[in-house]
């Protein structure tokens, strides 16, 4: 072996230039160091604009800001503002790495913006990835959404959660429709029966942006006169957008709009849809490709190109009001796209809330509503049965239904359906005394006795005790009445009055959304009548006093708002309807009914919650949580100097293995509430300062006792 082959095995000294060229090349990439994904260490940054500021998907109160972040040169083209990212968040100052800050959980996040330059001092962490190169997140979008956080004291990550849906890949592969042409001007139609109705869709039509709050006819026709004036925007070359209260409202106005308009006009959006297909008609929107949205509350940030109009049905139904953090009213969200915007502004309903009168008398909105010719034309019949015509029922002390309304049932019978509307659900939820109607309650929790469908002994609703031998402890008596009858124990009454008839329920367990125009019996809860093709002949509305009767502000408000929308599903008094209500004649809400003038009700309430100082003429929070806490929070709150405080009163005790409302206390735990009060004007500065308050609170740590805090509570008891 020659001394040469020895160095060649030994080392690099005898080798052809070629293999040197080689090694050293080798070498010299051996002394670069390569970029890692997701920490990206050693790799040049992007030569314009290197840093990112990013929103991350943190929903506490202390992180409510952005954060900056250097951007990779590979990411530059993707990593555009808009887009879904990932960034390492909670590394500390000592874990820096050749000037840059390393380690972290990684965390979802949206690119607000890129600069030139960081205004924070310290060593900034890259990018870890670009999720994917669709900008979700627009100009527009980012705006309402601070707007939304700020009025309920909440997180903009937590907004943009409700806001941006989930992703799909599949569906960002999916390339969207091509955008149709403006549409040709829709005919009135019924919009001519309101005194303003054919000028308000012109005003859309031309590109201006009116605003009005409707008080629809009662019948079928608000789906069509909705779709009209969602047609009557396109025209102008805008976008439009209603939020509808529940799937079977939604499913109404979709097939108005397509047959106003046909297909590919519109996107449907709701939380029942799979995820695919709801971020795919969320993409087609945000896209550009379609102008009309219609949905449930899932659509009220949907990102409508040129908004020209936003429109509500019916604001004062529960499922408008998100459940989630910070838990906002799609109402107020679209109240707040109009201001932003500058857009038209519809909400329409049957009945009118207070929120809706206090617009109009504060001039923001215009009325829309029939005169009472037309009112006296479309509505049906009412009749009332109160307690002293039920004290001199024989009929009714039998029985629960007095004979007015077995009269009416019968005659409307011989024409089509009967609705029959209760205001609970199940078997006999509640019992009470026969002589004095004192509630029947557990000797041993004081929880409400329930009657069981098996006939068996009576049970109680909190612990479970079975109670054989109850007596009324005011009265001494011992017999029992249903104090509120369920949707079943009704239908099994009413099935063997009329043994002939065909009895539908629809309720919780089963929500029906139309029934024929045959004679038969229908039995629901309020907020699930069916539809009856034709409409119905005739509608019991029983246990009025029970609806009425709840301890809240909005227990009258309330009770209108449902037994409207179920006398607008009767037939008009010309075509035979009537309607027959199970309350005392002098209340307000049953006298509204009657006059069928729920505006004139809204207007009452609304002068009469003026000088009390209730909502919505002040603004008021509600904050819960155990007594200490509470008495904290409030005493380190820095509060306007207007608020008052209410309370803090005790909250009722969740009941374990017992449905849980939102926002009541954990099982059986003894929470406090206490409701700030501020006036008109001040609603911004108080939710600054429970917003301050609470991030203090969340910045100290674990320690501290939960508190919740939620802007205009919906029930203040």
């Amino acid at each position: 072996m020659s001394s040469e082959n020895g160095r060649t095995d030994g080392g690099a000294e005898g080798a052809p230039p070629e293999q040197l060229a080689l090694i050293r090349e080798s070498v010299r990439k051996a002394e670069v160091p390569r970029a890692k994904p997701r920490t990206w260490r050693g790799a040049a940054l992007a030569k314009e604009l290197p840093v990112a500021r990013v929103l991350v998907d943190k929903g506490v109160l202390h992180l409510d800001r952005y954060f900056d972040y250097a951007v990779p040169e590979e990411l530059d083209a993707d990593a555009q503002p808009g887009v879904r990212v990932r960034v390492r968040f909670g590394a500390g100052r000592h874990r820096v790495r050749e000037g840059r800050r390393e380690g972290g959980g990684l965390i979802d996040g949206f690119l607000v913006e890129r600069l030139a330059e960081s205004d924070y001092s310290g060593p900034l962490a890259a990018l870890a990835q670009v999720v994917s190169p669709e900008r979700v997140l627009s100009e527009e979008l980012l705006g309402l959404a601070r707007a939304v956080a700020d009025r309920y004291a909440g997180s903009l990550a937590d907004v943009l959660q409700l806001a941006v849906p989930p992703r799909s890949a599949r569906a960002e592969q999916r390339p969207s429709p091509e955008p149709l042409p403006p549409p040709a001007m829709p005919e009135a139609a019924s919009w001519v029966r309101y005194e303003r109705g054919a000028a308000f869709l012109e005003s859309l039509a031309s590109g201006a942006a009116p605003r009005a709050v409707w008080n629809a006819l009662p019948g079928p026709e608000w789906s069509d006169e909705l779709a009209r004036a969602v047609a009557a925007t396109l025209v102008s070359g805008r976008g439009a957008l209603v939020v509808l209260p529940d799937g079977r409202t939604v499913a109404r106005v979709d097939a108005a709009l397509t047959a106003l308009l046909g297909e590919g006009r519109h996107a449907v959006l709701t939380a029942d849809a799979g995820p695919e297909k709801r971020y795919r008609e969320w993409l087609a929107v945000r896209r550009g490709a379609v102008r009309a949205v219609i949905g449930t509350r899932a659509a009220m940030f949907a990102p409508v190109q040129d908004l020209g109009l936003v429109a509500i049905w019916d604001d004062g139904d529960d499922s408008h009001s998100e459940q989630h953090a910070p838990q906002p009213h799609a109402r107020e969200v679209l109240l707040l796209r109009a201001a932003l915007d500058k857009c038209a502004f519809l909400l329409g309903s049957w009945s009118c809330t207070v929120e809706a009168a206090q617009l109009v008398e504060s001039g923001w909105a215009r009325p829309l509503v029939a005169g009472r010719e037309q009112v006296r034309g479309a509505a049906p019949l009412v009749r009332t049965v109160g307690d002293a015509d039920l004290a001199r029922d024989e009929a009714a002390r039998a029985a629960r239904l007095p004979t007015l309304a077995w009269q009416a049932v019968r005659d409307g019978l011989r024409q089509g359906p009967v609705l029959v509307q209760v205001p609970r659900r199940g078997y006999v939820p509640r019992m009470a005394c026969a002589n004095c109607r004192a509630p029947a309650r557990c000797r041993h929790c004081s929880g409400s006795l329930e009657g069981q469908e098996s006939g068996a002994a009576l049970r109680c609703g909190w612990c479970g005790r079975e109670e054989s031998g109850w007596h009324c402890p005011e009265c001494g008596g011992f017999r029992l009445r249903a104090q509120v009858v369920g949707a079943r124990r009704t239908a099994e009454e009413l099935g063997r009055a009329f043994p002939a008839v065909p009895v539908r329920t629809s309720g919780r367990e089963h929500v029906l959304d139309t029934v024929p125009g045959a004679p038969a019996l229908v039995v629901s809860t309020p907020g699930a009548e069916p539809v009856a093709e034709g409409g119905y002949a005739a509608a019991l509305l029983l246990d009025g006093w029970a609806m009425l009767g709840r301890p809240d502000l909005r227990a009258g408000e309330d009770a209108l708002r449902r037994w409207l929308a179920a006398a607008a599903l009767v037939r008009p008094q010309g075509a035979g309807g009537t309607v027959v209500v199970v309350a005392e004649p002098t209340l307000r809400p049953v006298q509204a009914l009657v006059r069928w003038d729920p505006v004139g009700h809204a207007v009452r309430e609304l002068a009469e919650r003026a000088e009390l100082g209730f909502p919505p003429v002040s603004r008021m929070a509600a904050v819960s949580g155990e007594g200490d806490a509470v008495a904290e929070f409030l005493r380190t709150a820095e509060l306007p100097r207007e608020a008052e405080v209410l309370g803090p009163v005790p909250l009722p005790v969740t009941a374990a293995g017992r449905p849980r409302r939102v926002g009541a206390p954990p099982p059986g735990e003894h929470w406090e509430r206490a409701l700030v009060r501020v006036p008109p004007g001040r609603g911004a500065a108080l939710a600054s300062a429970l917003k301050a308050a609470q991030a203090a609170r969340m910045a100290r740590g674990a320690g501290e006792a939960l508190v919740r805090v939620r802007i205009d509570p919906p029930d203040i008891g």
